[in-house]
């Protein structure tokens, strides 16, 4: 599994919106800013987190971006599904894929299907809360 770019900003674009929503509504040049993203990208990975009810956008003098739900709320899996489709770490494992035919002979699903449950329960345990703590700042996450 190689989580993308997008996914990647998407996260510190819902842990930026976490530490500085405030009350308020955020505008894209603040987070654009502050997550050295450009602001063209941003809007993007924007659009798709407002279409899924992760956050609302109000146009505007005063607009910006907030997020839907508290931050305990959210959790990395569901951020990282949603802007990456899946996480599984073979193709046999994404949702939806057909089934292998040599799946009855493989030695290595079991491996593989163990990898994909310790990652959908490891992002599964970790909120934007968690990550938006102030002593979370370095990338040493450990559960």
């Amino acid at each position: 599994m190689i989580v993308s770019t997008k996914g990647r900003y998407a996260l510190r674009v819902m842990i930026d919106l976490a530490e500085h929503q405030a009350e308020r509504y955020v505008p894209l040049k603040e987070v654009a800013e502050r997550q050295e993203i450009s602001e063209k990208y941003l809007e993007n990975i924007l659009k798709v987190l407002v279409q899924n009810g992760f956050l609302e956008g109000l146009r505007g003098k005063g607009g910006g971006y907030r997020l839907t739900r508290t931050p305990d709320q959210y959790t990395v899996a569901e951020i990282l599904l949603l802007t990456e489709g899946s996480l599984a770490p073979v193709s046999c494992l994404v949702p939806g894929a057909p089934a292998c035919e040599r799946l009855p002979n493989c030695r290595t699903y079991t491996m593989w299907k163990g990898l994909n449950d310790m990652i959908a329960d490891y992002f599964g345990k970790i909120t934007l809360a968690d990550l938006a703590a102030p002593d979370q700042a370095g990338n040493d996450y450990i559960i």
